[in-house]
């Protein structure tokens, strides 16, 4: 009798596995068949192309390496060394960049001995290329001597870069204030049309220079500022950039003023969707401070372009000053004494806090002071 109650039981427990196995299959199924009729429906109904650009462009990753190009010519060597500098300095997420340095024959000894020296510095923290210039064989001097020498280089880097995919071209005059990798992360924001991205000329239509003077086409409201641009040199290439611009450059080289600069306004102009724009404390220069502050950086300039030659006169003294600065700090030094302090001390000068824009000075230490802390250097050395 024992036996068969036992039994009983068991015969029990097993029916109602059974019983719930075939239910959950059935739920299983049914949710099975669900799901892959939404994304039926949902494919039928959406470009699957953009839905997976999209889905890249929201989980952006850290880029394996950041590759800054400069085009450095006539008495710029210095000017150029002191932004490598600077990036180098504020690299403090220790990410692997790469220097890519267009210039004349005579300077690639010299670029290459410094960066050299550095390398041993810095612990092989980056890696560099010097390249010759190369222009067109066609209208080549025209192309080299179009406005500061060489400049227009930067308009032939899809090709003459051809194994790169992106680069965050800068002019030598300017200065990272905050570590690359901050900028460098724009390029994820880009849409699936955007090529290039930069920041406005002006930010205030009374004195906007291409609103005001321009005799050609121009990008958006007051146009473009081309001294900070990323370049995705992948999407120029397809867009076929250096196609466009040379029949630009013939239309109305009579017309342009500011060169290369000009010629990406008018690009811009018949391309709007091509491009990102970015706000001005990433490209800040004197416009923004001299007669009054019209870019607002409420997180700090992030990089100091001191164009005009205001890096080496008085006229606004942040600028020189924060150049000599950088010019003067050693590779390897204590970052918060020995370049954060002094720029802090040098800023304070009352000739620096006279100055128009020398009344947003604390817009240049921002990022510098959240990351170069004493208490860090203090236990860093012990």
């Amino acid at each position: 009798m024992k036996f068969k109650k036992q039994f009983t039981f068991i015969a029990f427990i097993l029916i109602v596995v059974i019983i719930w196995t075939l239910l959950w299959n059935r739920i299983t199924t049914n949710n099975t068949v669900l799901l892959a009729k939404f994304n039926r429906d949902f494919l039928n109904t959406h470009d699957t192309k953009q839905i997976t650009e999209r889905m890249v462009m929201s989980t952006p990753k850290a880029p394996n390496e950041i590759v800054i190009s400069v085009v450095s010519c006539g008495m710029r060597l210095q000017e150029t060394l002191n932004m490598l500098k600077s990036a180098l300095m504020f690299n403090v997420d220790k990410v692997a960049l790469k220097f890519i340095i267009v210039t004349e024959t005579s300077s690639i000894a010299s670029f290459r001995e410094k960066l050299e020296d550095w390398l041993v510095l810095t612990k092989n923290e980056f890696t560099f290329e010097i390249l010759p210039l190369t222009f067109p064989e066609k209208h080549k001097n025209e192309w080299k001597n179009l406005f500061k020498p060489c400049a227009a280089q930067r308009l032939f880097l899809p090709s003459l870069l051809s194994h790169i995919d992106s680069v965050l071209y800068v002019d030598t005059d300017t200065l990272f204030l905050t570590p690359v990798s901050d900028i460098w992360h724009f390029f994820t924001e880009f849409n699936s049309s955007q090529i290039a991205g930069l920041s406005p000329e002006h930010e205030d239509r009374n004195v906007g220079w291409y609103n005001r003077f321009a005799k050609h086409p121009f990008y958006g409201p007051m146009g473009l500022n081309s001294g900070v641009m990323l370049m995705n040199l992948t999407r120029m290439r397809k867009f076929k950039w250096e196609e466009y611009i040379l029949p630009l450059y013939k239309e109305f080289k009579l017309k342009i003023t500011w060169g290369d600069q000009d010629l990406i306004n008018i690009l811009f102009y018949y391309h709007p969707d091509k491009l990102y724009l970015f706000p001005c404390e990433w490209n800040y220069r004197p416009d923004h401070c001299m007669y009054m502050p019209v870019c607002k950086a409420t997180t700090g300039v992030k990089i100091l372009h001191g164009n005009r030659g205001y890096f080496h006169a008085d006229k606004q003294p942040i600028f020189s000053t924060t150049f000599r600065i950088v010019q003067e700090y050693r590779l390897g030094d204590d970052l918060y004494n020995n370049f954060l302090m002094t720029l802090e001390s040098a800023l304070a000068d009352s000739t620096v806090v006279q100055s128009n824009c020398g009344k947003v000075s604390d817009k240049l230490l921002i990022k510098s002071r959240e990351l170069f802390k004493e208490v860090e250097y203090y236990y860093n050395t012990r």
